[in-house]
């Protein structure tokens, strides 16, 4: 596992945050429930994750996670790049969540990372 990462990151939509928070649990998004995990991402991969997977969509939510409270579910495996990536092979307990921040886009249509995230410093 990265030594730095004891945060990891999930986007999902206002609706599938809505609902986990209605549950007390994320089960995952429809590509998780078919992959038999959660994806994540650390915070170097996530602006990539967005551009790749969630380009242009609104109403998105990023969520931090505590790496710590995630326990032996969390795995780190290797994408098709080769890049190590977090699985989660089990539902997220909200719990372990540390933060929720919007993900807004810009005027060129790309998302605008919390600046937590991207070390700038915050207004």
């Amino acid at each position: 596992m990265p030594m730095a990462a004891s945060l990891v990151y999930k986007i999902v939509s206002e609706h599938e945050w809505i609902a986990a928070e209605a549950e007390g649990r994320f089960i995952g998004s429809a590509v998780d429930i078919d992959d038999g995990f959660i994806h994540f991402s650390t915070a170097e991969q996530a602006p990539e994750t967005a551009s790749r997977h969630f380009a242009g969509r609104k109403g998105l939510l990023l969520v931090a996670v505590e790496t710590a409270a995630l326990g032996e579910a969390l795995k780190w495996e290797p994408s098709r790049g080769g890049a190590l990536f977090p699985h989660l092979y089990d539902v997220l307990s909200l719990e372990a969540v540390a933060r929720v921040d919007p993900l807004p886009l810009n005027e060129e249509g790309e998302h605008v990372f919390p600046p937590h995230l991207t070390g700038e410093a915050e207004g």
